[in-house]
């Protein structure tokens, strides 16, 4: 049999890889993220979760919508941007309610404590939120800090870079 032959199986093969690939790219980036969601939302605890890496992926995806703008790409990369866009706006409203109820429990803690005049019952200390420190000036970590403000910058480089690769002709045309 020549090629003509198997084309009623090769183009919609074609097309279903090809539609599977797209999906993969656009969805594969949240997968990581919900064990996270679920872990956060059960726990009730977002000490180990960074919010600057959620900056981060925050600033790159809208300017990289901003960027299709100006210059069109692949669609499964705009709607990748997109969905992970909508992904860190729910992680950081996430930790931003698990934190300030945290908060808002260890103040009612301490009134409580004040109440009873007891000298036990202080309220614990203030510590700064987590990866507030910078491996470089020689300080160890919080118990749950995962990132820095220097492993964002190496992550923000790291973006760049990526960007640099993907888009070769965007980093060397001049802005019209």
């Amino acid at each position: 049999m020549d090629a003509q032959g198997f084309d009623w199986l090769l183009v919609p093969l074609h097309q279903l890889v090809s539609w599977g690939a797209a999906g993969a790219m656009v969805f594969g980036g949240v997968v990581p993220y919900i064990p996270q969601y679920r872990d956060i939302r059960r726990t009730q605890n977002a000490d180990g979760f960074s919010t600057y890496v959620c900056l981060v992926l925050l600033v790159a995806n809208i300017l990289r919508i901003l960027f299709w703008f100006g210059r069109r790409f692949e669609a499964p990369l705009l709607w990748q941007s997109i969905v992970m866009t909508g992904t860190m706006l729910l992680m950081l409203k996430l930790c931003t309610e698990v934190r300030v109820a945290s908060e808002l429990s260890a103040r009612r803690r301490f009134f409580a404590a004040a109440d009873n005049k007891d000298e036990e019952g202080k309220a614990p200390p203030r510590r700064p939120y987590p990866g507030t420190y910078c491996a470089a000036r020689g300080r160890p970590p919080d118990a749950g800090a995962t990132h820095s403000p220097c492993a964002v910058a190496v992550a923000c480089a790291c973006i760049l870079t990526m960007h640099a690769t993907h888009f070769p002709s965007a980093a060397t045309t001049p802005a019209v």
